[in-house]
């Protein structure tokens, strides 16, 4: 009993329900549907194939409504910040989307998120108030409690499954954020997306809309646990991972489990010491529909027709060719039908396409486990496995490909990356993306002292790099009384370490122009841009602002000179604490592409500023102040 009378609304709603299951969406009758059931003539409006939901036009507002957000580094939370190239940043993914969308634009070749599944009891983030002014939405979105946290009253909602948006408000927490993930990809690039039932056949929708229907990839079914605790009426033991590439009819865009050495080696073979190298074979023909004419072997006499409903893949004029250039041959022995011969160094993937259904890549009872290895039992419970993710990163990238995870929760694909690494000499780089989200205060996290989600994630991945550095040392004391015959293999050096970056509001002060309502007004505005630089603001964290918003990445090469900065070698100069002509000369003398320095350096000297913009001209620098 909850002490209210009847609700009558309510009451025929799910009466209509029951007669008419077709004409209700999130708890609301579609009128349209309703005269269209009921016989009456009517035409929809704007009918055509489209998802669309409440708060769709909404979420393009905010997809568009720029930041001036930045990062700044945290030295003292990460691990050998000058030598890696793992990224771990702490802020709202959507601003931090945002903020990346000019260093990185077209750079990631993975993207992996376990976003909320939408179950009824999960607190996710969604701009869900329109109708407010942006300034006072960029505070929301900077809401922060006394020690600094965000607040989930500033940020999460549950989104109960009362709500009469229930299934809108997840779409609208997701749209914006996969659209910006998608400009992030390389055109060989592909995205993963963790989901279950609540939401899955949205999801799809939603990844037609942004990815293309074209450039679905396909569903893996992850076995999750070993039974549904009698959850539902066919219990889940179940989730999906949806995959989608850019573009997929980029050629390069090979899916699959790299081949090991061993099968390589007992596959490929040269027992004609062919020219060409090691080679196997193939069929010679195939099911769709091409070439239907005999082949002869020349040797023989002997005549072949490809096999009932096949045909050959090659033209007749082709097939003499490859015979005679030893490319077609009849079986090793010469005797029996033709097949073509494949060369291991013309394969363009050395790799096996996964299956669509892994029942042996880690259960959720694994991803625990795991963090009470690195922990202390039930730190955090189902973590998604590290196997889980390493197998989806391995099947997707290679070399120094860049892995994206921006619902990083505890630092899974920041873990897994670094143990592939470790397995394959790979040099790949990851960015986590974790919003300092509070633990609850009865959790074994909280107790332990990690008050945030982001703050397990940074340990997790400090315990996993300690736990390598240690089994590493252990090797090198076991061969260290060992002779060394000079024939092994050397191992390539691992990225043992990771740069901590925070979302946090610009350094330089904002012009709100549209903010005056008398000279008076302006005038202040125009005197406090005299500096735009905020009080309090540092060096450094001005440093990376301005190298983020000129399209350089967090992992430019940065060399300080004392009075100005040099990026990447010569491509860009910094110029932040004073200038002088001296200055000036010596960046000149170092000839980079652009540079950039405080217009506050000149002030005093109109002379020195007006030299140095001709000089930095003539130099053929791009030279420009803020």
């Amino acid at each position: 009993m909850d002490g209210k009378s009847l609700d009558i609304q309510q009451t025929q709603l799910e009466k209509l329900k029951e007669l008419f299951p077709e004409v209700i969406s999130e708890g609301k009758v579609d009128w349209e549907k309703l005269k269209a059931t009921l016989g009456e003539d009517i035409t929809f409006s704007n009918e055509r194939y489209v998802l669309n939901w409440a708060g769709k036009s909404d979420a393009f507002k905010v997809l568009q409504s720029p930041t001036t957000a930045t990062l700044t580094p945290a030295k003292d939370e990460s691990v050998n910040f000058d030598d890696t190239g793992h990224i771990f940043i702490e802020g709202e993914n959507l601003e931090v989307l945002k903020v990346l969308q000019k260093s990185y634009y077209g750079k990631v070749k993975m993207i992996y998120i376990d976003p909320p599944y939408n179950t009824g009891n999960d607190h996710f983030i969604y701009p869900d108030r329109f109708s407010e002014s942006k300034e006072d939405y960029l505070k929301r979105v900077g809401e922060k409690d006394e020690e600094g946290y965000l607040t989930r009253e500033g940020m999460y909602r549950k989104n109960s499954r009362d709500s009469g948006h229930y299934h809108s408000n997840w779409l609208s927490m997701m749209y914006p954020r996969l659209f910006l993930a998608r400009n992030l990809l390389k055109d060989d690039g592909v995205i993963f997306v963790s989901i279950d039932d609540n939401e899955v056949h949205n999801l799809r929708l939603l990844m037609n809309e942004i990815f293309g229907e074209e450039n679905f990839l396909g569903t893996i079914i992850w076995k999750k646990k070993t039974n549904g605790n009698n959850m539902g009426n066919i219990p889940p033991v179940h989730d999906y991972i949806i995959a989608y590439g850019k573009q997929v009819s980029n050629e390069e865009m090979l899916l699959g489990f790299p081949l090991s050495d061993e099968y390589l080696k007992k596959t490929y073979t040269n027992p004609d010491n062919d020219k060409r190298g090691p080679w196997t074979t193939s069929d010679l023909s195939a099911n769709h529909i091409g070439p239907h004419f005999p082949i002869t072997n020349p040797e023989t006499g002997e005549t072949y027709f490809p096999p009932k409903g096949r045909y050959w893949v090659f033209n007749e004029k082709e097939v003499e060719k490859r015979i005679k250039d030893g490319r077609i041959i009849f079986g090793k022995s010469g005797q029996a039908r033709p097949v073509q011969k494949v060369y291991l160094k013309e394969r363009k993937s050395l790799r096996v396409k996964p299956e669509s259904w892994w029942d042996k890549h880690g259960l959720n009872e694994d991803g625990t486990k795991e963090m009470a290895d690195l922990f202390s039992p039930k730190i955090f419970v189902h973590s998604k496995p590290s196997i889980l993710v390493k197998n989806i990163v391995n099947i997707s990238t290679k070399d120094e490909d860049i892995i994206l995870d921006f619902f990083s929760g505890s630092g899974t694909t920041g873990h897994a990356t670094i143990e592939l690494n470790k397995e394959d000499g790979g040099k790949r780089k990851f960015i986590c993306i974790q919003l300092q989200e509070e633990t609850d205060e009865k959790s074994e996290a909280f107790k332990a002292g990690y008050k945030t989600i982001a703050d397990l994630a940074k340990e997790r991945i400090r315990r996993v790099i300690k736990k390598i550095e240690n089994e590493q040392e252990a090797q090198k004391q076991a061969k260290a009384g060992k002779l060394d015959f000079g024939d092994e293999k050397e191992v390539p050096k691992l990225d043992l370490g990771f740069k901590v970056f925070k979302l946090q509001s610009s350094n330089f002060k904002i012009w709100r122009g549209n903010k005056f309502e008398n000279g008076e007004q302006l005038e202040k505005q125009l005197d406090a841009f005299t500096d735009p630089v905020k009080e309090g603001s540092e060096e450094e964290n001005m440093l990376y602002e301005l190298l983020l918003k000129s399209g350089f990445d967090l992992n430019s090469r940065v060399a300080n000179k004392g009075s100005y900065y040099v990026i990447n070698g010569n491509e860009m100069a910094v110029v932040l604490t004073k200038m002088s002509e001296a200055i000036v000369n010596e960046i000149i003398s170092l000839k980079p592409q652009k540079c950039i320095a405080l217009d506050k350096l000149f002030a005093g000297n109109d002379q020195l500023k007006t030299n140095t913009v001709l000089q930095m001209r003539d130099a053929g620098i791009d030279f420009k102040t803020i």
